[in-house]
């Protein structure tokens, strides 16, 4: 079993499977692993799952519950035309960059019901470090940036959604719908790390040291 589908039956799964009728909307869909996965849910729970790519991934499955859309994931008008009001669950998995995670969020979340999920895919920077088995410079720095900014968005959100982690593999984040309230605008994590006086703290434990 790859790391991917250990993530997902271990982390995501668990916490849909039981949903009645659910629907799902999968934003990437390469070979359709995770396509797969969703439409199995389906099929044992009577849900529909749509699917986008801007790639054409229409011969994945001819199952009748997916619906296949080709187009980009921030298609918003178009997508939302073609899916019902309402859906239980959001898969994130096309482009991993924090600004473009962002806008998928507070596009698509008022469309999530409540006790729904978002997941998005790629959150962990660990295994792209240098010194790491798939170093990998852009991957490293967009799935930090990605992770910092649903810290932040949470951190304004606290009463509207959970928000947990794995960092199996490249790392997935759940959000789960607690209310119907807008999401408020995120603002970046004012941190002490940077100050002088954490500057001093780190120096001071320094000459005890010594």
């Amino acid at each position: 079993m790859s790391d991917f589908d250990y993530k997902l039956d271990n982390f995501l799964f668990p916490l849909i499977k039981e949903i009645d009728n659910p629907i799902i909307l999968e934003l990437g869909v390469q070979n359709g692993r995770s396509t797969k996965k969703f439409l199995d849910i389906c099929k044992k729970n009577n849900g529909e799952l749509f699917s986008v790519d801007i790639d054409d991934c229409s011969n994945v499955t001819k199952d009748k519950n997916w619906h296949f859309f080709q187009t980009r994931d921030d298609n918003f008008e178009y997508i939302k035309s073609k899916i019902p009001k309402k859906i239980d669950i959001l898969f994130i998995d096309t482009l991993h960059e924090a600004n473009h995670v962002k806008k998928l969020i507070y596009e698509y979340y008022p469309l999530i019901k409540k006790n729904g999920f978002i997941f998005i895919d790629d959150v962990s920077h660990l295994p792209y470090l240098e010194s790491k088995e798939r170093n990998n410079f852009y991957c490293e720095i967009n799935n930090k940036e990605t992770f910092d900014l649903l810290i932040s968005i949470y951190s304004e959100n606290k009463e509207n959604f959970d928000l947990n982690f794995t960092f199996v593999s490249s790392g997935l984040a759940i959000i789960k719908k607690k209310t119907d309230t807008k999401l408020f605008t995120y603002k970046k994590i004012s941190e002490r790390s940077l100050s002088f006086k954490n500057f001093f703290r780190k120096l001071w434990i320094k000459m005890k040291k010594n």
